[in-house]
């Protein structure tokens, strides 16, 4: 015991004093950002929030992906249009045949669900339909036959797993 305290104590009274005095010293024009984060961040211009930081990588792929503006650093010569491709309307996608398929014994035949199908191999097949039909990717004018097709095939798959179990 230190003066009458215990040790605990006596931190505890150091950390109040301490507090108490940063809080008289502290600058009128404080910032509260957080220290350290600075570098992996993007401001909400899209430039790097750290000088240091390297992200050259990143915004040379940016374009890329999927719903980013390709020609968002580039000058206006640069994305002119050509003068054949000028009176040309943008194609409308082309529904795939698959996503047509949309009576129960059509999707049921695309799965080729068998009775000697496992637990393992159900869910494979899951997996392998979800890669051609899942809504997230194909076109927009095409997801309520991609969300239907889904839907009935996690049911009729939900259905074969259910009677696995029942067997």
């Amino acid at each position: 015991m230190l003066l009458g305290q215990s040790v605990f104590q006596s931190v505890l009274t150091r950390l109040k004093d301490e507090q108490k005095d940063d809080e008289e010293t502290a600058p009128e024009d404080a910032d509260f950002r957080i220290r350290g984060l600075g570098a992996g961040f993007l401001t909400p211009d899209g430039r790097p929030a750290g000088a240091e930081a390297d992200t050259g990588a990143y915004f040379d792929y940016l374009s890329d992906w999927p719903g980013t503006n390709p020609d968002a650093g580039k000058s206006e010569a640069d994305t002119s249009p050509d003068t054949e491709d000028a009176g040309k309307q943008p194609e409308a996608p082309v529904m795939p045949p698959h996503l047509e398929r949309l009576t129960e014994a059509e999707i049921a035949e695309d799965l080729a669900i068998s009775s000697k199908d496992g637990e393992a191999a159900l869910n494979e097949k899951r997996r392998q339909f979800a890669k051609l039909n899942h809504p997230d990717r194909v076109a927009p004018e095409f997801r309520d036959n991609a969300t239907m097709r889904m839907k009935t095939a996690n049911l009729m798959i939900d259905r074969a797993l259910a009677s696995l179990y029942w067997r």
